[in-house]
């Protein structure tokens, strides 16, 4: 009978060493990359066809009323982005990422079937507390895996597999729905990103020995014995360091954009002639280029900063807004071209500033810091959602784009001022 103490030789023997790198953890980072394509392809059954659901089957009239879905998704998501930051500190990520996606499973059935409006607006909730759990977790294992040296090329991977799936998801179920009607064809394919999900999560390894090695390879915080608690991390996140700051306002204001075109671009350009085919190609260009210009630009945020990308990133999504416009007496060409732009601009900012909250975040305190700016991005979805149903039903859509284009441009000025490529302390 062996010994304890040959038992845990044995066992360190056999253990495999743990070591920060991308190259060093490619298989679970590459699992988890298609656990986040799963992540983004169940949100992408909601772009091209639940606004048209909300006015064509269920006859709703007014603008917010439509876009109410939208504003509980991502007041949803921004709450449950801040728990997670906190969850970590008592529940392993592997357990999150699981616990997101059993929220999740009931979500494509209920678009598919629902009988009233409130059951869509219902399962919004539970599909923003299954994004917030599971994409917040494939983030913070990925950023744990890599360490600090490639944090922009991993968060750029991760969000290009979330929003490419999301954007051939959009493409697709237009596709679906010129064929097959608005439901519930196009829902059901979320039964596949569900199932796979759960599936693969429920093999990915926890990150923890990852963090606790970067934790010792890392100083402490001068000053500080302990990490901060989450409301000192919101304070500091949200205002006291202006960098953190900066990538905050950007993040929102980001996806004040998106919630603002999910609800805002399927009726405009409806309204101007086109149909759910090329209503679907507009919606999935969007989020297709989004994701995958992000692995370049990934790479590029760790070449020559984040500060760059964030602030040119803005402007560029500022000017699709005003060609959208421009050019909307060809609407297929101002769908087409405001795509390009607001994708290409959108991959610009999104890893970068992903990646900036992780500079200046000490790994004590990063996932919550991470929550914190991402509870602020989300909340960007409810903002722009609630936004642009005021204005489209007091001003109308055009008005609507207008104020995007210049909430956004104003966004990168600020960020431009705001940021710091280099950690510094506050």
């Amino acid at each position: 009978m062996s010994s304890p103490s040959t038992t845990a030789a044995a066992h360190n023997r056999s253990a495999r060493p743990v070591r920060l790198g991308l190259r060093e953890n490619r298989l679970q980072f590459t699992l988890l990359v298609i656990v986040t394509a799963a992540v983004g392809g169940l949100v992408g059954l909601e772009r091209t066809t639940v606004p048209l659901i909300g006015a064509k089957t269920f006859h709703l009239t007014s603008d917010l009323a439509v876009f109410s879905f939208i504003i509980a998704f991502g007041a949803t998501k921004a709450l449950t982005n801040l728990a997670a930051g906190a969850l970590t500190a008592r529940f392993r990520r592997k357990q999150l990422l699981v616990a997101g996606w059993l929220v999740g499973v009931p979500v494509p059935f209920a678009l598919a079937w629902a009988p009233s409006w409130g059951w869509i607006v219902a399962a919004n909730v539970l599909l923003g507390i299954n994004q917030g759990l599971t994409w917040s977790m494939t983030v913070n294992m990925k950023i744990d895996l890599v360490g600090p040296a490639r944090r922009g090329l991993a968060t750029g991977l991760n969000e290009a597999a979330g929003y490419a799936s999301l954007g051939a998801t959009a493409l697709l179920t237009g596709y679906l729905a010129t064929a097959y009607g608005l439901r519930p064809a196009p829902e059901l394919i979320g039964v596949v990103f569900v199932v796979a999900g759960l599936a693969l999560s429920l093999t990915v390894r926890d990150t923890a020995a990852h963090v606790a090695l970067e934790l010792a390879q890392h100083p402490a915080e001068p000053g500080r014995e302990e990490a901060p608690g989450l409301w000192a991390t919101f304070v500091r996140t949200t205002w006291r360091n202006r960098s953190l700051r900066g990538a905050s306002q950007a993040g929102l204001v980001n996806n004040l954009n998106d919630g603002l075109t999910w609800g805002v671009f399927p009726l405009l350009f409806t309204h101007h002639g086109l149909g759910l085919a090329a209503i679907g190609l507009i919606k999935g260009l969007y989020p297709l280029l989004w994701g995958f210009g992000q692995i370049p630009t990934g790479h590029l945020a760790d070449r020559i900063g984040r500060k760059p990308l964030i602030v040119y990133g803005m402007l560029v999504q500022a000017a699709g807004f005003v060609l959208a416009l421009v050019l909307l007496d060809r609407p297929l060409l101002a769908g087409i071209v405001s795509a390009v732009l607001l994708g290409l601009g959108t991959a610009m900012v999104y890893p970068a500033l992903i990646a900036s909250v992780s500079d200046h975040a000490h790994p004590s305190w990063r996932a919550n810091a991470l929550g914190t700016y991402r509870f602020w991005r989300d909340l960007g979805y409810a903002a722009g959602a609630l936004v642009a149903g005021v204005l489209a039903d007091a001003l109308g859509l055009d008005a609507t784009i207008v104020a995007a284009a210049a909430l956004t441009a104003l966004s990168g000025l600020a960020a431009a001022r705001l940021l710091a490529d280099r950690p510094a302390r506050d």
